[in-house]
């Protein structure tokens, strides 16, 4: 595969704004963070949701990367919202690295969607 020296390249170009929109999603009561995970899993085949994705990939991580490549692009599908900037500290957490982000991590077998834990970083 042969791809431009472009900012996000082929994946990230196309992965962050889709992982950004479930979030506004969210923030705007689409649905739960299960309901999206599942909704994308079972309506497109993938093999998990975008907020188990962004768990696993670190929270932490794709603010980096999406400051980055906005930064370069200036779209609005990579405006990040208020869930996605919410830090360890006093948020959401990093994802599955540290336990905790849109899921409990604590039994990595059953994680547990943290809804109620992110309303105050949402405009829910």
């Amino acid at each position: 595969m042969r791809t431009s020296d472009k900012t996000g390249f082929i994946v990230n170009r196309l992965l962050v704004p889709y992982l950004l929109d479930a979030v506004r999603a969210y923030e705007e009561g689409v649905g739960s963070i299960s309901d999206i995970d599942t909704a994308m899993k079972l309506g497109c085949g993938y093999p998990m949701g975008p907020f188990t994705l962004l768990d696993f990939v670190g929270l932490d991580t794709t603010y980096y990367i999406t400051n980055v490549m906005f930064r370069r692009v200036q779209g609005e599908a990579l405006r990040v919202s208020v869930a996605a900037e919410a830090d360890g500290d006093g948020g959401a957490g990093t994802g599955r690295r540290n336990g905790k982000g849109f899921f409990d991590w604590s039994n990595p077998e059953n994680p547990v969607p943290q809804d109620a834990a992110l309303r105050g970083f949402t405009k829910l």
